[in-house]
Formats: C-alpha cells, structure tokens, sequence
C-alpha cells in the first residue's frame, strides 16, 4: 500500500498506518477486503440508480412518454402499452401505473362533451371487470400544463387486496381527435398518509411523476 506525499509536518496518513497491517495480511484476507470494497461501490452505484428518472416513450399513432421513479417495469396486460409498478415485501401490490389505447367513436362537437358520454360505457366495463368495484365520482381533470383529460374514480379488489383507482382518459389537444389513451392508477390505501381517497391517486407520491410529466409526441 504506497502512501501519498504529504507536506513535512503533518501526517502519518490513513495509508501509512494500514500499511504495516495491509503487508502483514495474507492473500486470503487482501481478497476478502477487496471483494468487500467491490461490492460495497456496486451497492453505491445501484442506489444511485435508483433514485435516477426512468422514462418511457412509444411512438406510432399515438406517441407519448413520461418518467418515472420507485416504480418497476412489467409485462402489461393484453392490450395495453406499459405497465409500471411497486409492491410490498411480501408481494402485494402497492402502487400501479398502466397506460392502454382509446379509441372514441365517431363525434361531433367539442371533446369535453364526448368524454363523459364514453365514461358511461367505460365506467359499466370497469365494474363489470374489477371485483368488488365501487364507483366513487368521475369529471374533468387538469393533468398539467398542456394535458386535460376525464377521470373515473373507484375503489375494487385487486388482486385480493382493496385498492385506490383513478383511470384518467386522454386525448391529444387537436380538433375531432379520436385516438389517445387511458392513464389507470392504483394506490394501496395504507401506501402513502397523504392518499386517502381515490382522488388523491396521482396528485402526491410515486404516481404523481408519471402522471404529470405524461405528454403527447
């Protein structure tokens, strides 16, 4: 173990003090300690990892993307695009953030007026799909600065635990657009003290990133 210089008057350094011992050591004991500073660099840079931004982006008819943090990807369900999620420790599911196509039919007016009529089906598809649905509100919501769409709000079973639902509709700001995508969130209610109805899910937490860096293109 070589020492770096120092200036005359001060030390001994950290080096010059382990040295006798890092010399006296054997082989068996200098592998061990070097293993041990690997895998303690390799526990840093994982954690750094973690808490970096994961993002997503898909193109085609519909291109879109957003970030995300604390959430892991999985395979989504038939249909759907993406699925990000986070679970407990003993596996039950925490949070969930999924992203499907939507396709409206054909309409005239303005899209603030089409939306609620397609909640009505979308709504009576969710309950008809979920078990233990319990249908809690539903309106206009603002997701950003660019981004307003329609929310449905409920509670369900799923996967055998009870869990917070808002699926937020979205289409991209353009007159007579018809295609775009269903944003569908799910919070355990004893995942975060600041969720405590299905209204809050998205606004605060892990789920509040995807959410509000979702864009269009």
């Amino acid at each position: 173990m070589t020492a770096l210089p120092m200036k005359r008057g001060y030390g001994p350094t950290l080096g010059q003090l382990l040295a006798p011992r890092w010399h006296a050591a054997s082989g068996l004991a200098r592998a061990a300690v070097v293993g041990a500073g690997v895998g303690l660099l390799a526990v840093a840079v994982g954690a750094g990892l973690t808490l970096e931004n994961a993002h997503y982006s898909r193109g085609g008819g519909v291109p879109f993307g957003f970030s995300y943090r604390g959430l892991f990807s999985v395979r989504p369900e038939a249909g759907s695009f993406v699925k990000v999620e986070s679970r407990w420790p003993d596996g039950a599911l925490k949070y969930s953030y999924a992203v499907a196509p939507l396709r409206l039919p054909a309409y005239s007016g303005e899209l603030s007026g089409e939306l609620p009529l397609y909640a009505t089906g979308f709504i009576r598809r969710l309950g008809g799909r979920l078990r233990g649905f319990e249908f809690r509100g539903e309106g206009k919501t603002r997701v950003n600065n660019t981004l307003t769409g329609y929310q449905v709000l409920y509670t369900a079973d799923v996967q055998g635990e009870e869990m917070y639902g808002r699926d937020v509709m979205l289409v991209p700001p353009r007159a007579g657009a018809r295609e775009g995508v269903v944003v569908s969130m799910l919070t355990s209610p004893t995942a975060s003290a600041q969720v405590t109805s299905p209204m809050e899910v998205g606004e605060t937490g892990v789920l509040l990133r995807p959410l509000k860096t979702f864009a269009f293109g």
